[in-house]
């Protein structure tokens, strides 16, 4: 791997480079680990105190070639895109062209939208994650693995939105709905005659002067991205999102995403600070709530505004304190999370998790792989399938690509495509009985279907 490196910090903001905000030590330190051991490509961390920020980065934007990345390397930012698409809502709502309360399928002539005993979706419903859709559509079904929503059109949304039947009544819960943001980005390009791109670029990218902020990026943009990686190190193409780009689709550099941050932070304008007033609770027991997009949470006796995003080679994290002082962005073109590194810059002294070593994996007996292929259902609506195929034992999801496992210890498996593990469990007659999912510290137990 190229060795990795720290960048001199480049002053975007005020002052002399020599005021320029330092990057606290332990961040720093794990940015350096990270991308000295592959387990990243590259890193670049944008720091905003007050009025002024400085730019890190580390590792190399092209393997091999020694190239640094800085403020305007162009990366992909993931669902860090669906504050943008709320932001063109709350300029909407201040402009006076729609309301929140607003049923969405006042703007989409010609679709059917789903409601539940009456009660409607709408434009708040999908901005909280609170519209009752599934996160992904339930006829989401990739041909290209590596690029999975590039076949994913609108006449595909509209026939999902036509058939798909509400648990429950929106308005009632909170859950994350990739779909739904699609269909409000869907809806406000409609509203406005316009494409969801020309919007953004009218709406937030332009007045900002964010050259480097498009859904559909152009030469020079491209020529200054960063290749996208899996977890495993292997290059894969940068995601085509097609209709459902308002929840991911946006690519961005760390100069734009402090200029974005900075809008919010300082005397913010109506739409801004309509987008990060609380509207909802995630949970009916916890602190966190929601407003347009931005989850919003207490810490250190700081309030916080923060968001982060993933497509299949890149990460990305956004935060600023909500009394305009501190901020942070962290882009990188690997597909593993980087949020812990963005909470410990945005409020410093946060501890780090341990650093995880790279899983070794081991050798199994063909045969012995077999007796893990199986369907395992969670509820209706998903289910993991394990097949062997040539290069050994593959897990796909409902509506997912195929992702390798690879063994690290009897019944135990780990992805590198994907940061999670699958333990089997045998019963008493030594036959697989479940599968457990270890994933972003949860465990879900998955029983294996006669």
């Amino acid at each position: 791997m190229t060795p990795a490196f720290a960048l001199l910090p480049l002053c975007l903001a005020g002052g002399a480079a020599l005021a320029a905000p330092m990057l606290d030590d332990a961040v720093r330190q794990r940015a350096e680990a990270l991308t000295r051991t592959g387990m990243h490509a590259s890193i670049v961390i944008a720091v905003i105190d007050g009025k002024d920020s400085a730019v890190y980065g580390f590792g190399s934007v092209h393997a091999g070639k020694n190239i640094k990345p800085g403020a305007d390397t162009v990366y992909q930012i993931g669902s860090v895109t669906k504050t943008m698409t709320a932001l063109l809502l709350a300029d909407a709502v201040v402009e006076g062209k729609v309301k929140l309360d607003a049923p969405v399928a006042a703007f989409l002539p010609g679709y059917t939208v789903p409601a539940f005993d009456g009660k409607t979706i709408s434009l708040l419903d999908l901005a909280t994650h609170y519209s009752s859709l599934p996160r992904l559509p339930d006829n989401f079904a990739p041909q290209d693995p590596a690029n999975p929503y590039a076949d994913y059109t609108a006449a595909k949304q509209r026939q999902f939105l036509a058939a798909y039947q509400l648990p429950r009544a929106p308005g009632t819960t909170f859950d994350y709905s990739n779909i739904g943001y699609a269909v409000l980005g869907t809806a406000l390009a409609e509203q406005a005659g316009s494409s969801y791109e020309a919007l953004l670029q009218k709406r937030i990218a332009v007045p900002l002067g964010m050259r480097s902020t498009s859904n559909q990026p152009k030469h020079g943009m491209l020529a200054r991205l960063a290749p996208g990686h899996l977890l495993s190190g292997e290059p894969t193409p940068a995601w085509d999102l097609n209709v459902v780009a308002p929840a991911g689709g946006v690519y961005s550099s760390a100069r734009d995403m402090v200029a974005y941050l900075q809008a919010y932070m300082f005397k913010p304008l109506r739409p801004y600070a309509l987008a990060i007033q609380p509207q909802r609770p995630v949970a009916p027991d916890g602190d966190t709530k929601i407003g347009l997009a931005w989850l919003l949470e207490q810490r250190q006796r700081h309030g916080y505004a923060w968001h982060s995003g993933q497509t299949g080679g890149y990460s990305s994290y956004a935060a600023f304190t909500t009394d305009g002082k501190r901020g942070v962005v962290v882009l990188t073109n690997t597909a593993r999370d980087v949020d812990a590194l963005g909470l410990s810059t945005l409020l410093p002294g946060t501890p780090l998790p341990p650093l995880k070593k790279p899983q070794t994996a081991i050798e199994v007996p063909r045969a012995a792989l077999s007796e893990y292929v199986g369907e395992y259902p969670m509820g209706t609506d998903f289910t993991l399938t394990v097949t062997l195929g040539k290069r050994g034992l593959e897990a796909a999801g409902t509506g997912m690509g195929s992702a390798p496992l690879f063994a690290n210890a009897k019944d135990q498996f780990f992805f590198r495509a994907i940061d999670a593990e699958l333990v089997f469990t045998r019963d008493a007659a030594g036959k697989i009985a479940s599968a457990v999912l270890k994933q972003g510290g949860q465990d879900t137990v998955l029983p294996r279907k006669p």
